[in-house]
């Protein structure tokens, strides 16, 4: 009697020990699942953002610029000035872009002077006088000329103002010196704002 009272003592002692066994191994099991889980989560998450941030790179402003022929010289500048990395990063912009023809139409000896490298602060200048902060589409700056009497004056990078106003159906731009460029293709959509496209290049008081 006392035999078998130690014998189901063993086994009860054994089933206690393969069942605590059996407890840490799916435990452990559990555990690793979970990391693995946790680690294909996190790969996929790192994927997803360099999937978005190349996504973003290639529709930038500047990316934009670089991909439309009729934008050339624009970009050319932006290089030379230094501020083509800036519309490759994020933020928003909006950019009043001057076609290649409205490039031609600056004296060359001026435009000549411009690109040249102890010139480039006046270079920035001019070209951030195209820029204005925040992202405006078109149907939002017909809007706020239309609030503003068909005259609506906005600040640029450069610290200047410029006069938007409509005329025709086609959104104007009027410079410090009273030339004005109208807006020729708008609402080229990018990743970090927006570009409209002008047939002229406007010009700061400086």
């Amino acid at each position: 009697m006392k035999f078998k009272s130690i014998i189901m003592s063993l086994a009860v002692a054994t089933m206690l020990f393969t069942a605590c066994n059996d407890g840490k191994k799916k435990e452990a099991e559990a555990k690793a699942e979970a990391e693995k889980m946790e680690m294909e989560a996190q790969k996929k998450a790192e994927e997803e953002a360099m999937m978005a941030q190349k996504e973003f790179e290639q529709n930038t402003i500047a990316s934009k610029a670089m991909g439309n022929e009729n934008l050339s010289t624009l970009v050319s500048a932006l290089k030379q000035a230094g501020l083509a990395q800036t519309f490759m990063e994020e933020g928003e912009y909006t950019v009043f872009a001057p076609t290649n023809t409205a490039f031609e139409a600056v004296p060359k000896k001026s435009l000549d002077n411009l690109m040249m490298d102890e010139n480039k602060t006046q270079l920035q200048g001019l070209l951030k006088y195209h820029v204005v902060s925040g992202e405006w589409k078109a149907d939002a700056l017909v809007k706020a000329i239309n609030d503003n009497d068909n005259k609506y004056r906005v600040t640029t990078l450069q610290g200047e103002n410029i006069i938007l106003s409509v005329k025709d159906g086609n959104v104007m731009i009027e410079d410090a010196k009273g030339n004005k460029a109208t807006v020729v293709t708008a609402d080229v959509d990018a990743s970090n704002g927006v570009v409209h496209v002008i047939d002229k290049v406007i010009m700061p008081k400086g």
